[in-house]
């Protein structure tokens, strides 16, 4: 059985995924995995997570949300998670999902501009 392997795209120097079905237990632990490979390869600075197809999250889901928004911060990537339906934020808010250092936006344009702000302030920080 193959496992589904979510799409990580570079743009700039940022990653880019978006989740359009809910991940089952092989499938998350692949889409971590190789998150952080090309975090490693390719030392992006960023990381946008899409979540805009996604309308219902179960605690499992809630969890890989947070453990890949973690994960890549951890790997020096800010990260910013968009696209939240309403119901989904309901659900990481009542399942007590903590996604400390994660931004928010409403869906992936405004996403990517914000990453280019956070970034650009930290490089501005780290050069004064």
């Amino acid at each position: 059985m193959d496992i589904y392997r979510i799409p990580i795209l570079k743009i700039e120097d940022f990653l880019v995924a978006s989740i359009q079905t809910p991940l089952h237990d092989a499938a998350a632990v692949q889409f971590k995995d190789d998150l952080l490979q090309r975090i490693y390869e390719t030392k992006a600075r960023g990381f946008v997570l899409d979540l805009t197809a996604i309308d219902v999250v179960d605690s499992f889901m809630a969890r890989i949300v947070a453990d890949v928004a973690e994960m890549a911060g951890l790997m020096g990537a800010r990260v910013v998670v968009t696209g939240l339906q309403p119901a989904v934020a309901i659900s990481l808010v009542e399942l007590g999902v903590e996604m400390a250092g994660v931004t928010t936006a409403l869906d992936l344009d405004r996403g990517i501009r914000v990453l280019r702000r956070l970034v650009a302030s930290e490089a501005e920080r780290a050069d004064g």
